[in-house]
This record gives structure tokens, C-alpha cells and sequence, in this order.
């Protein structure tokens, strides 16, 4: 019956002819990728493929891989580079995959490299403060690893008890603590990478950077990869600094305000007051009630907003630097304001911190903005997003390292409900203008992705977009990378 009706010559016909095509195509190509990777863990199953396709970005839209390849060492990885490129299919990495832009998302026709099972500590070197991690390390097994030889390592994302270092290298994430501490690229030395393009053949390994405090040998192409998003090539070791473990335990200062521009006229007034805290959060009473609902931590949402700060100098200068930020949080209008004695109730705080998106998420769809501006504007942008969310009768609940001037609002879309689904996105469009405008940028931390690519192209002059170009298609001439994400 195929063959009648291939020989046709119909519409129908050759539909059918193309569909016979590309399955023997598809079946040729995974062949190859087999003989390729002998004794290698390809995933070819549908449900399976189709949990590894996507991260956490829910609208950011997803291809349909050919196959995915759980990575177990660098060798494996260069030798799925190395017959991706000579087959012309595109290699998409991934960790836990709790991105937030859809940068870890599929494309078509793609190898989806899983490198979460290259999780090893490889080493922790304490005299020179410095750890070797592969990718797929979690974030927090990292610090409890390094907290054992009294280390640390600072930054923090939200998701650190599920992220991967390779994922925060890739965006550059941030978290809690990078106000007084930096993001991932302050702390990245030195990588080994397997990439393309002039460094030699595909599936090339190669190591950028270096193991010293300080080092200016050529250009910096380790702090490049850095916040690539996985276009450049794939992190297959990361080499960081680290801390000395801090002396003792933060103290928290808690401000409750009676609205979300209040709350950000008092951010802007730490900041005019010269105080440096560790840490200041900002979480809504949506926020807090969507977490309490699902937690029950014992907290309640008695205001319209929360800044919660971590003071960790030690000693008694801490305690001055704590009743100082109370005091100023009170003079910018707070309802009160208070240093948290009770470690078990600052903690739930910042607990109800992280959990945040994850509680808004269980309840509706949610689009993620992750917009930055400085610091002296936050109370102007939080205006402006409550302004756009009443504008488009779009809920809009939000977080924020607001000390550094890095909003979250979350915009909630009831399930199924495409009109809201539409008005959320003009909002969010709208967020992204707002920030601009006001001398900031559309991402802070969660990377471009998919999600922030109209945003970028709206933020950066066409020269700049032009240079971008040209440094991809110079290291991945094959544009084999991640293609289609973040420029």
C-alpha cells in the first residue's frame, strides 16, 4: 500500500516519502552514534527522552531530540562531540536541568548530553583554598564537601540544593549571597572543556585558566565560557576558589512592610547608609503564604512585604552592623523590624526564600522574570511591575536579591486560560522594557535561554550583537553547541 501509493507521485505520496526518509535517516544516524559510543548509556526511549529535554523554563518551547547520552567521563563526552559534528547533529548539555530561560531545553534532531552522573569531588586542596569538581556536582554537596576541610564555597542559587556547578557556570548564577560575595564567575579559575572550531578537531579537550590566585596569561576565555549557556563547547571539570568557613553562624534582620515600594525605598536606603549585608531577600505575602500553605513553617504573612538580612561580620561589630540595619529599615517605613534571635525562625525565613517559585509553581503555570537594575532603581521597578500586572489583570508575585538589585516577579497564569496566557506575556515583555529603561538589564542571573532572546536583541546595540556572533561562529564554526540559545 506504501509503495502504491509512493509511486503516485501525490501530495500524499510525497509526504509519505519524506516520513519513510527521515525514519531510515533517523535510524542511519543512531546507528552511527551506537558504533560511536560502544558500552555508552544512549537513551532512546520516548517518556525518558522526554524528561530530559526541558528544564524549568514551563513556556520556553522544546524540540524533539534524536537521543540522549548519560556522560560518565570526559573521554565519552569527546567522543560524542566528535561524531556529533561529523554527522552534523547538534549537542545540547544539560545537569538537573532547574534553569529558568529554557537553556537547557532541546532542539531538534539533538543529542542531549546528560552529564549529572559526572559528579565526583576530585579534589579539595586546602592549603591553596581551591577545589577540581566535575559538572555535575550539586551545589550543596559541594559546600558540605568543602565545609568538612572548614571551606566554603559562596554563591547560592535558590535551586543550590538541586543545581549543578556545571548548570551555575553556564549562567553564571548568582544566589543569596552575591551581594557581598560575587557569582559563579568570581569564583571559576579554570575549566577543561572539549570544544570545536580553532582549537582543533570537534570533540578537541582542552583546559582554560588556571589554579593561582592571580593570572593574566592571554585573554580571559575561562571567564568567557563562563555564562555561555553551553554555546561554546562542554564543561567537562571546573576548578574554583573557595572561602575559609565563616566564624559563626549570620545574623538575620527582618523588616515587615506594608507594600512592595516601600519595601524597595528601604533597599535603596541600605545601600545610601554604606551597609554591606551578606544577603538582603525579598519576598511578598503571596510568596510567603504560597510556601506556608505547602511548608508549614510557622510563618505568617502579616505584611505586604519581607526583607530579610544576613549580617555575618563577626563579633561585636556584627551586632552594631544588625541594629543599624534594623534601625534603617524602620526609617524607610517599615511596620517593624527586628534582629532575629531565634535561629531556627531565621532560618525558616530564608528557607521560605528558597522555596519560593517552587510553592507558586505547584499552583499555576509560572513565568519567570529575572530582571536586574541598579540598586538605587529598585523601588522604581517594583512600582513599574505592579503597575504592568494591574494594567494586564495578571497576578504577579514576587522575589528578589534585592540587595543587588536583581527582581524575580513571578507572573501566575491559571491552567488552560489563554487569554491570561497572552496578557502574561505582554507583561512580561513589558517588565523587560521597564528594566531596560531604567539602565538595567533582562537577565541577572538566570541566562538567556530562549525565553530572553527578543529582550537581548532590545538591550544590546547591533554592534555588540554583531561581535557575539562572531565570537560563536568563531569558536563553534559548526554552530554543533546549544544552537538557538542565548544570543
Amino acid at each position: 500500500m506504501v509503495e502504491k501509493t509512493l509511486r503516485t507521485g501525490s501530495y500524499a505520496g510525497r509526504q509519505n516519502r519524506a516520513l519513510l526518509e527521515a525514519v531510515i535517516s533517523t535510524e542511519t544516524t543512531l546507528a552511527e552514534l551506537e558504533r560511536a559510543l560502544p558500552g555508552a548509556k544512549l537513551v532512546v526511549d520516548a517518556d525518558v527522552l522526554a524528561s530530559l529535554s526541558h528544564d524549568d523554563a514551563e513556556w520556553a518551547p522544546v524540540g524533539r531530540p534524536l537521543a540522549a547520552l548519560r556522560a560518565t567521563s570526559t573521554e565519552e563526552v569527546s567522543r560524542a562531540v566528535a561524531i556529533c559534528a561529523e554527522l552534523g547533529v547538534p549537542v545540547v548539555a544539560r545537569g538537573a536541568g532547574t534553569g529558568l530561560s529554557g537553556g537547557a531545553n532541546a532542539v531538534d534532531g539533538c543529542l542531549v548530553l546528560d552529564l549529572s552522573q559526572m559528579n565526583k569531588v576530585l579534589e579539595i586542596d586546602a592549603e591553596n583554598m581551591i577545589c577540581v569538581v566535575q559538572p555535575g556536582v550539586v551545589n550543596n554537596d559541594l559546600k558540605a564537601a568543602v565545609a568538612r576541610e572548614g571551606l566554603w564555597y559562596p554563591p547560592d542559587p535558590a535551586s543550590a540544593p538541586w543545581s549543578t556547578i556545571g548548570g551555575n557556570v553556564s549562567t553564571n548564577a548568582g544566589g543569596l549571597c552575591c551581594l557581598k560575595y560575587g557569582v559563579t564567575r568570581d569564583y571559576v579559575l579554570g575549566l577543561e572543556v572539549v570544544v570545536g572550531g580553532p582549537a582543533g578537531d570537534y570533540g578537541t579537550v582542552t583546559r582554560l585558566g588556571h589554579r593561582t590566585t592571580k593570572g593574566v596569561a592571554g585573554y580571559d576565555l575561562t571567564g568567557l565560557f563562563v555564562g555561555s549557556e553551553g554555546t561554546f563547547g562542554v564543561v567537562t571539570e571546573i576548578t574554583l576558589r573557595l572561602r575559609p568557613a565563616r566564624r559563626e553562624a549570620p545574623r538575620t534582620v527582618v523588616g515587615a512592610f506594608p507594600s512592595l515600594v516601600a519595601a524597595g525605598s528601604a533597599v535603596a536606603a541600605v545601600t545610601s547608609a554604606g551597609l554591606l549585608p551578606a544577603a538582603l531577600e525579598l519576598l511578598d505575602r503571596a510568596c510567603l503564604q504560597a510556601v506556608e500553605d505547602w511548608k508549614h513553617l510557622g510563618l505568617e504573612a502579616d505584611a505586604e512585604a519581607l526583607l530579610l538580612a544576613q549580617i555575618d561580620t563577626p563579633g561585636e561589630s556584627g551586632q552594631i552592623e544588625a541594629a543599624e540595619m534594623a534601625e534603617v529599615f524602620e526609617k524607610a517605613g517599615a511596620l517593624w523590624a527586628a534582629v532575629s534571635t531565634d535561629e531556627q525562625e531565621a532560618e525558616a525565613l530564608f528557607a521560605a526564600r528558597r522555596l519560593a517559585y517552587p510553592a507558586l509553581e505547584r499552583l499555576s503555570p509560572v513565568l519567570t522574570e529575572d530582571v536586574c537594575v541598579p540598586r538605587s532603581k529598585v523601588p522604581a521597578m517594583l512600582a513599574a511591575v505592579v503597575e504592568i500586572g494591574e494594567r494586564h489583570q495578571v497576578a504577579i508575585a514576587t522575589i528578589a536579591h534585592a540587595g543587588d538589585g536583581n527582581l524575580h516577579p513571578l507572573i501566575r497564569v491559571p491552567a488552560g486560560d489563554e487569554d491570561a496566557r497572552v496578557a502574561a506575556q505582554r507583561a512580561f515583555e513589558e517588565i523587560l522594557a521597564a528594566a531596560i529603561g531604567m539602565g538595567g538589564t533582562v537577565s541577572g542571573e538566570h541566562g538567556i535561554g530562549l525565553l530572553k532572546r527578543e529582550g537581548l536583541r532590545k538591550e544590546l546595540p547591533p554592534e555588540v550583537q554583531a561581535m557575539q556572533i562572531a565570537v560563536k561562529q568563531t569558536l563553534d564554526p559548526l554552530n554543533l553547541f546549544n544552537p538557538g540559545k542565548a544570543i
